[in-house]
């Protein structure tokens, strides 16, 4: 099986050649080609990259760190799969560092940063790819911490935020919260024009919690789900 992945990568510029596989990999799973509890068989994927071992190793190793990737005895590299106590874990934290990130970066929009954010919500208005839905979230909210100029902050919330990101998918399309999300949207970048942090993180908080609550229980019903099915199968 040879893939054009290593191919795509090329656009990204003078980047290291372990940097471009851990980014094309982190899109398949972020993207759900691969799922949770998908072996990625190191000398497979080194041929259809056409990298030496030791270059995929690094990459992988990259986005072990990000939380996506684990390594087992004899197994190999797997990636993760995430329960419904470590995703609420997740958005608990990610909650505590976007409120400062968002309180942080209020008072430095400036009107550009408040038109580049009302077209990102036209983009997601309009998308009909419903794969992309997650990817426009994610930029919208960047782009409202972004001026709050906390690189180190920013970097942390981008690495949490990819650990739930698959899962974003289900929240956005199956279960049909995309127009509540977008509703909120409105609300936060209408409060952030108006320059009320308070109101904002009340916003922000609710936006959050709402999707920690919803995913939390989809995820509980799905492993409640797969122990059904395996006592079936025995």
């Amino acid at each position: 099986m040879k893939t054009n992945y290593f191919k795509q990568t090329e656009k990204l510029g003078r980047m290291t050649i372990p940097v471009k596989i851990s980014n094309q990999l982190r899109q398949l799973i972020l993207s759900g080609t691969f799922v949770g509890g998908t072996p990625l068989k190191q000398e497979v994927l080194a041929q259809e990259f056409n990298v030496s071992m030791s270059a995929l190793r690094e990459a992988l190793k990259t986005l072990e760190s990000e939380g996506l990737v684990k390594f087992f005895p004899n197994r190999g590299a797997v990636v993760t799969e995430l329960s419904a106590e470590e995703a609420q874990e997740i958005f608990e934290i990610r909650m505590l560092l976007e409120l400062g990130a968002l309180e942080f970066s209020i008072p430095a929009l400036t009107k550009q940063d408040l038109e580049k954010a009302e077209h990102i919500l036209e983009l997601l208005e309009r998308e009909e790819d419903s794969n992309r839905w997650s990817e426009l979230n994610c930029l919208f909210h960047e782009h409202l911490y972004e001026a709050s100029g906390k690189t180190k902050l920013l970097d942390m919330i981008r690495v949490l935020h990819n650990n739930v990101e698959r899962y974003m998918r289900i929240y956005l399309e199956e279960m049909h919260y995309q127009t509540q999300s977008q509703k909120e949207h409105r609300d936060l970048l209408e409060a952030c024009t108006q320059k009320d942090i308070k109101k904002a993180k009340k916003i922000l908080k609710h936006h959050m919690e709402s999707a920690s609550k919803t995913l939390h229980t989809y995820l509980l019903d799905a492993k409640q789900q797969k122990r059904k099915d395996e006592q079936h199968h025995e």
